[in-house]
């Protein structure tokens, strides 16, 4: 054996395969993508399957597995319309957290079926978004079919998909080049350099940092505490009214019985949050702490100007995303009913 053939040998080509169908047992893109896998296997070719709805939650990690492939396959079902929220998950990572000097470098298969209308659209989309990534997209394989049957009943079929396997596994191996495209060129325009340039270890590890929520709930409780910090020292020098609100929240208190109620009312422009004690006809509201409430309410003091000015009630405010809301939310509309503004 000689020298270049040994090499040849010992080389392993590596094709990972990426499905965004939600895994039907008749889904045909699987039936596919069995069958392509197989002639591949008899290519040598290592190939890893990555199914998306079990990767949801790690999405933006899942571009860091493209270091170590030569090409990929991107498979999808179209169900009703398009190619589906996991892949269109999966392209946005690559876009926000991929390597983009290492995409330029891997070859994509679009492989899309459709049970009901589009897979020639998908197929476009995907070998689309492949381009403005500054990947080389290969010929993909797309077709309508209602039943797997038919795929696993025609030998001709079975043939085509066997020739597309071949054909990629040729393509990769030869370092087939592409014509420029234009959507390449549209990727050099919107894809705006940052005030920091990330390298690509910097943009891995943030990749991680985005899929953990512990460390983003972290963050934005870090954040919060922040924001909090700053204001109470670009406000010290100002005395805080302690007084608003409370004069109005007395004025219309109309009580009813059988409410018996604690409510915390944080709101952003204040530095303690607002305390409202309700049992039957006695009603207690001050700014301080306290503890054992039955529902806690944050918002902004704009928001809270609108309920008391009548243009608004609390649960208006919660559907329209004004506040937000940790309780029991029927407590919630006891606030309208003992409070009203109108």
């Amino acid at each position: 054996m000689s020298q270049v053939e040994r090499k040849a040998w010992l080389f392993r080509m590596k094709i990972n395969i990426y499905y965004g169908g939600r895994g039907l047992i008749d889904d045909p893109t699987l039936y596919v993508l069995e069958k392509m896998g197989e002639v591949l296997d008899e290519l040598r070719v290592t190939v890893e399957t990555f199914r998306l709805m079990d990767l949801k939650n790690n999405i933006t990690t899942v571009p860091q597995t493209l270091k170590e492939a030569d090409g990929i396959i991107l498979a999808t079902t179209v169900e009703w319309y398009g190619i589906g929220g996991y892949m269109q998950q999966f392209l946005d990572a690559c876009w926000l957290y991929g390597d983009k000097e290492k995409i330029s470098e891997i070859y994509m298969c679009p492989i899309v079926m459709s049970t009901t209308y589009g897979e020639q659209e998908g197929k476009l989309n995907l070998a689309t978004a492949w381009e403005i990534l500054g990947g080389r997209p290969c010929s993909g394989l797309c077709g309508y079919i209602a039943d797997t049957s038919i795929l696993e009943n025609n030998e001709e079929y079975l043939r085509i998909i066997e020739k597309k396997a071949e054909n990629l596994y040729r393509t990769i191996n030869q370092k087939m080049p592409c014509l420029p495209a234009s959507n390449q060129a549209v990727k050099q325009k919107i894809s705006i350099p940052r005030n920091i340039d990330l390298t690509p270890q910097e943009t891995e590890q943030l990749s991680q940092y985005a899929s953990d929520d512990s460390y983003v709930q972290r963050q934005k409780a870090d954040i919060q505490e922040l924001t909090s910090l700053f204001r109470d020292l670009m406000g010290s020098s100002e005395k805080e009214n302690t007084e608003e609100f409370l004069q109005e929240l007395k004025i219309h208190f109309q009580p009813q019985a059988g409410i018996a109620a604690k409510y915390k009312i944080v709101i952003e422009e204040k530095k303690k949050p607002l305390i409202i004690e309700v049992n039957g006809a006695q009603m207690n509201c001050f700014y301080g702490e306290g503890s054992a409430f039955d529902v806690e309410i944050q918002m902004s003091r704009d928001s809270m100007v609108e309920i008391i000015s009548g243009a608004a009630t609390f649960q208006h405010s919660f559907m329209a995303g004004d506040m937000k809301l940790k309780g029991d939310f029927k407590i919630l509309r006891t606030l309208d009913q003992i409070f009203v503004f109108a």
